[in-house]
């Protein structure tokens, strides 16, 4: 081979997930691998998901690739540098990419990566290969989107690559590089049906403070209905999955491009249900009518907060109301509404969760999602942060987890709070049902007692 690509995710290692069961192949990784055998690089993957840290040391130990590239992100970055520690032992070179390495590039090189891709990796990768093969250095500088180590020691990082303008031309993610089939017994085993994921668009054209674009930029490229409904069609053909999860940032955000691929897909009589993430502000009576003609089970909406104050320092361009309006549009057309909620931005108050969850209640999803916000470096809001992000661990153990803001509160009281909030909005629920009991008000309300000790000064970050 010329080069093994490989992402540092190991299923055995995550027991959350474990728990949930819903793994899906590393699309990205198999876009690289199509992209660069159309160039004629022989490319082989190796997908841990289903197999263990020491497979991957068997297998570069036992193939001996020349080339060695990892995808990594935070949740993965302990996994990828014993990776990059394994394969410099088996003699290869390293490149890295995906979200991370970009922000860390000297920890990373000092880690013992050799490159590291910033970027879409397919036309960067295509490059760097030849120049790697004739073991000539002073090549890299002439190959955008990388960063290396030049010879005064420092990091080199070249101008940052194009993006690639039109993804139509791009082959179909090589799933035949993976095990597609293992994917959907997983599913099927838990969940009673399988599922292929697949994208329509890369990137994502909002502005939300938080969120990292280290990947694809502040762009949003959509693929033709025709391409995306062709690999629907290969799909269904190749591995007869009961589902599709469409895994864009934001799907269906393009009222035109919706109905355009609706229409495409009644036309050649597909329809298979899904799940989706997508904006509330972009979900009109059409664009809903078209999600029912899809197959749409269930959209994921970002609402993260119902307080507008927090929504607004978040830039997230849209209104508690808005958000209101679209999961009651969807659900009378059957369609279940998922929301994704963040704790813990900085400067969220009391106030904020008391207005989250009066949001919850009257918004009534489905299912909601709670996660702690934590800095991400290189967003808008790690810059604002700076100067009062803690690092708990050295950076080769840090996750998440591990970076905190001096003044907010403890994680104890997001545990809290997260408690709070899922008892008042099944009270709530309860109430409306007729199912309102004693048992029901005196958890809830013993939860609220919790949150109010754990505000205290002596549970506050330092």
């Amino acid at each position: 081979m010329d080069i093994l690509l490989a992402h540092a995710y190991f299923l055995c290692e995550d027991a959350d997930e474990q728990r949930i069961m819903r793994p899906h192949p590393p699309l990205g990784l198999l876009y690289l691998s199509a992209y660069l055998e159309r160039q004629g690089v022989s490319v082989s993957v190796f997908d841990g998901t289903f197999r263990t840290p020491r497979d991957f040391e068997a297998m570069v130990e036992r193939e001996r690739p020349p080339v060695v590239g990892i995808a990594v992100n935070l949740m993965t970055k302990r996994h990828a540098l014993r990776m990059i520690a394994q394969s410099k032992r088996a003699g290869a070179l390293v490149v890295l990419g995906g979200p991370d390495p970009p922000y860390h590039a000297a920890d990373y090189l000092d880690a013992g990566a050799d490159v590291i891709v910033i970027g879409e990796g397919e036309v960067t990768l295509s490059a760097l290969l030849p120049c790697l093969a004739t073991g000539r250095r002073e090549g890299l500088h002439r190959i955008n989107g990388i960063a290396f180590r030049g010879e005064d020691g420092g990091v080199v990082r070249t101008p940052p690559a194009s993006l690639i303008g039109n993804i139509d031309t791009l082959p179909f993610p090589n799933r035949t590089a993976v095990d597609v089939p293992r994917y959907l017994d997983a599913w099927r085993s838990r969940h009673g049906f399988g599922t292929v994921s697949l994208i329509t668009a890369r990137g994502c054209p909002y502005t939300c403070t938080w969120c990292s674009r280290s990947v694809f930029g502040q762009s949003h490229r959509r693929r033709s209905p025709v391409s995306v409904a062709d690999e629907v069609e290969e799909i269904v053909a190749r591995y007869r999955p009961e589902r599709v999860w469409y895994a864009d940032d934001v799907f269906a955000i393009h009222r035109g491009w919706t109905l355009e691929y609706a229409a495409e897909l009644e036309r050649r009589r597909l329809r298979l249900p899904f799940e989706c993430i997508s904006r509330a502000e972009r979900i009109d009576d059409s664009v809903a009518d078209a999600l029912v003609s899809l197959g749409c089970t269930r959209v994921w909406i970002g609402s993260e907060s119902g307080s507008q104050r927090l929504l607004d320092a978040m830039d997230r361009k849209v209104t508690v109301e808005r958000v209101r309006e679209s999961a009651a549009r969807l659900r009378r057309r059957g369609i279940e509404v998922g929301m994704f909620i963040m704790l813990g931005f900085d400067d969220e108050n009391i106030d904020d969760l008391r207005a989250t969850v009066e949001h919850l209640k009257r918004t009534s999803p489905d299912v909601f999602l709670t996660t702690v916000s934590y800095p991400i470096k290189g967003t808008p809001y790690y810059e604002q942060v700076a100067d009062r992000v803690v690092a708990r661990a050295p950076w080769s153990d840090r996750t998440d987890r591990d970076l905190i803001l001096r003044g907010r509160p403890r994680r104890p009281y997001y545990s809290f709070a997260r408690r709070w909030m899922t008892a008042e909005v099944e009270r709530d629920r309860h109430w409306r049902a007729g199912r309102y009991t004693r048992a029901v008000r005196s958890a809830s309300s013993a939860l609220v007692g919790r949150l109010g000790m754990a505000i205290t000064e002596p549970w506050k970050e330092r």
